[in-house]
């Protein structure tokens, strides 16, 4: 046996068991999700979608420019401030507590940024920045940190001062960083936009406030012309997105974001949200050296964690876990279906606009018509993530896939037997590692759901700001940040014991 293979085995028998294990579990787990179907008649809800979306009313909807305007300009801004807020922390990535700044940001979900922000500045645009800036510095500062990490360390090991100085690490990392910082800015936009419209759901001014209207008031056919619009501008960003146009985007939805905002802000509201509203109820100008005082917030804390960490806590790791599994299935069937050596050349364009379709609708908004469908349950998240990040991986995967030459031999497989003898074992590590990247945005995902009414952390935050219990809500965000940590942990380790090897900053877009 060759000594490369025989090192290899071990690593492959432990992908195996992982993926055995991991999908046992799901089978033991699945009985405890609320998969109910709470809609009297989701036949007839699904028929009048697709009636609706067979017939998009591009005529019922009025300011669709301003709609769409707002999107790009909120995504512009918002990518472009976390850009330079993550730039500036990555340049200081060896600090841990730079780390746990950066884990703290993107940890919160701009939408969850954005319901807190709303609360001082009203709902304008300048709150979706500023909620979009918040969370994307902390993504910005983790990838640019790595990417400085990852660097070249020769240039830096040939300085007198080995690198330590400010200037030599500007001059020996950043400078060869810098391409592999502009295509991660690019990738961020195309989340941006995405990002931007599901922000409309909470009540921006952006294409997501549109769909949610039309949604409630059952006007699916312009619903449907909505989502065209956003199907548009994601599919065609390779036209007008292109490399210099992005810095004059930026400067221009900055310039406009900052000149139109009506802010309904007071400095005296935000200090009485920071000082007073965030403070736990207990702690509020009480005396802080008083032993009852701190008896009182355990009891408080302890019965908020009961009732509401708990469960939410319990309710987003089952629907992220049953999610990742669903992703992997569908990534794992679906990646050969746009493999033309597998289903010919017209099997394959049928298959990929599927994916396409799947992956380009953002995940919030696949849920939020699920939800319409079957009612508030786990179902419509985990049917809506495990769709939408399997058609991701699967295009991924597919597209490395179509780049492996088979086999030339006389009797080398076709078809099932190409896709389980020659083409999924040797894609497997990198399907794992994409496996592991999503799951991360898997959970992240999967917080916020409870906006749309899904029992999950996000549920419980909605329900304490919309109830102006602030501090609960704050405590709340703190779980999400720590079980955020947890998972970025766990995930890290995994990856190195399997060696599945890392994602590309790029594949995504």
């Amino acid at each position: 046996m060759q000594p490369e293979l025989a090192a290899s085995m071990p690593f492959e028998l432990r992908r195996r068991t992982l993926v055995l294990v991991a999908l046992l579990l799901a089978v033991l787990v699945l009985p405890l999700a609320d998969l109910d179907v709470i809609s009297a008649s989701p036949g007839a809800v699904l028929r009048d979608i697709g009636t609706g979306f067979l017939r998009p009313d591009f005529s019922a909807v009025e300011n669709i420019g301003r709609a769409v305007w707002l999107t790009l300009a909120i995504a512009f801004s918002g990518v472009a401030l976390g850009a330079l807020g993550g730039l500036a922390m990555a340049l200081a990535w060896s600090w841990r507590g730079v780390r746990i700044l950066s884990l703290c940001l993107r940890g919160v979900h701009e939408l969850i940024w954005a319901l807190f922000i709303s609360t001082v500045t009203g709902m304008v645009p300048l709150a979706a920045v500023i909620a979009l800036a918040l969370a994307y510095s902390g993504m910005f500062a983790k990838v640019f940190g790595e990417i400085l990490e990852e660097a070249d360390p020769t240039p830096v090991d040939s300085l007198p001062d080995k690198g330590r100085s400010l200037s030599a690490l500007v001059y020996g990392r950043l400078i060869s960083s810098l391409p592999a910082f502009w295509t991660y800015l690019c990738y961020r936009v195309e989340c941006g936009i995405r990002s931007s419209a599901v922000l409309g759901f909470i009540g921006l001014p952006t294409l997501g406030f549109e769909l949610d209207t039309f949604f409630k008031q059952g006007q699916y056919g312009a619903a449907a012309a909505i989502l065209l619009m956003i199907y548009g501008l994601i599919l065609s960003q390779p036209l007008w997105l292109k490399g210099k146009l992005i810095a004059l985007y930026m400067i221009a939805s900055l310039t406009y974001v900052f000149t139109t905002s009506d802010i309904a802000y007071s400095s005296f509201g935000f200090r009485q949200l920071l000082t007073v509203d965030m403070v736990p109820a207990p702690l509020r100008g009480a005396d802080l050296g008083d032993a009852g005082v701190w008896s009182a917030f355990g009891a408080w804390l302890g019965e908020l964690t009961r009732e509401q960490v708990l469960p939410g806590t319990w309710a987003t790791l089952l629907v992220s876990y049953l999610a990742v599994v669903l992703s992997g299935l569908v990534a794992l069937l679906g990646f050969p279906l746009i493999v033309p050596a597998i289903v010919g050349r017209i099997g394959q364009g049928v298959w990929n606009l599927v994916l396409v379709i799947l992956r380009s609708t953002p995940e919030y908004m696949l849920v939020f018509i699920g939800v319409q469908i079957f009612g508030p349950s786990m179902l419509p998240a985990i049917l809506a993530l495990g769709l939408h990040n399997g058609a991701i991986i699967g295009h991924l995967v597919g597209r490395q896939a179509n780049n492996i030459v088979p086999t030339l031999r006389a009797d080398r497989p076709r078809g099932v037997g190409l896709f389980a003898y020659e083409l999924a074992p040797r894609v497997s590590p990198q399907l794992l590692s994409y496996i592991f990247y999503r799951a991360e945005i898997i959970l992240r995902e999967s917080m916020i759901l409870g906006i749309l009414g899904i029992a999950t952390l996000g549920f419980y935050v909605d329900s304490a700001i919309a109830t102006l219990r602030f501090d609960r809500a704050v405590m709340l965000v703190v779980a999400m940040i720590l079980v955020t940590a947890c998972a970025d942990a766990g995930s890290r380790a995994l990856r190195r014991r399997l060696r599945t090897g890392g994602v590309s900053v790029r594949p995504f877009c």
